[in-house]
């Protein structure tokens, strides 16, 4: 197989994303299950010399490789040749695939519009500090709600990466073309719980401080279990209505 053609094409997308998508959920999953039950048990000092000196670069490689993920992503998609005509989408692996991107998607902008814009007054705060200043009020609660997105991206990215995995083996498993009224409700039901769990992630529902409809957010494990119990859902759903 030849590089520079189609084929060539396809394979090097596939491979980038592969990289950059095991380098952003890796990275997302260290500071969820590692970093932050770790800063809890710094001292203030030590809490603030790794904010300045280890977050800063962990955030570099974390943002920038959700940009190579999505940008190999679309990459895929245009060396794909089944999508010609549209009716690729309308089939049970199309359906998989978009809602794998849809999820990839909504992850993309809570890294870019929340996770590292409340990262940043976070570490600014700690430099200030580190330089003898004092911290900046609003750290505290930036830094709850950077939190609370990573948390709701950890959520996102237990079902995201099955449909990832899950669209190539569809074809023999469920029909390969739903009827249009199955595919209207899978979308309709599946929307309705993705921005659901945006809004209340984003604290748009329910505020950002610890509540009922934050308690799947609080801890890493209970993220971890309401993962699991989004792709239950997922799979429930696709049995009984594909």
């Amino acid at each position: 197989m030849e590089i520079f053609t189609q084929a060539g094409g396809a394979m090097l997308s596939r491979w980038g994303h592969y990289l950059a998508g095991v380098t952003w959920i890796g990275l997302l999953y260290y500071f969820n299950f590692v970093q932050v039950p770790s800063f809890a048990q710094f001292d203030a000092a030590s809490r603030s010399d790794a904010v300045t000196k280890l977050v800063p670069r962990a955030l570099w490689w974390f943002r920038f490789a959700a940009v190579l993920t999505v940008l190999t992503g679309i990459a895929i998609l245009g060396f794909n040749e089944q999508l010609s005509g549209g009716a690729y989408f309308k089939t049970a692996p199309g359906i998989s695939i978009a809602t794998g991107i849809l999820l990839a998607l909504v992850m993309f902008a809570n890294v870019w519009g929340v996770i590292w814009p409340k990262q940043r007054i976070v570490i600014a705060s700690a430099e200030q500090v580190a330089a003898g200043g004092q911290p900046d009020p609003e750290a505290a609660a930036a830094g709850r709600k950077a939190l609370l997105a990573s948390r709701t991206n950890t959520l996102l990215s237990i079902p995201m990466l099955f449909f990832m995995g899950f669209t190539s083996h569809l074809s023999g498993v469920y029909e390969l073309t739903p009827k249009g009224g199955e595919r209207g409700l899978y979308w309709a039901v599946t929307l309705l719980v993705v921005v659901l769990i945006e809004l209340n992630g984003t604290g748009r529902i329910g505020g950002t401080a610890p509540g009922p409809t934050k308690a799947y957010l609080e801890t890493h494990k209970n993220t971890i279990i309401a993962g699991f119990a989004l792709w239950g859902f997922f799979i429930l759903f696709w049995e009984l209505l594909f």
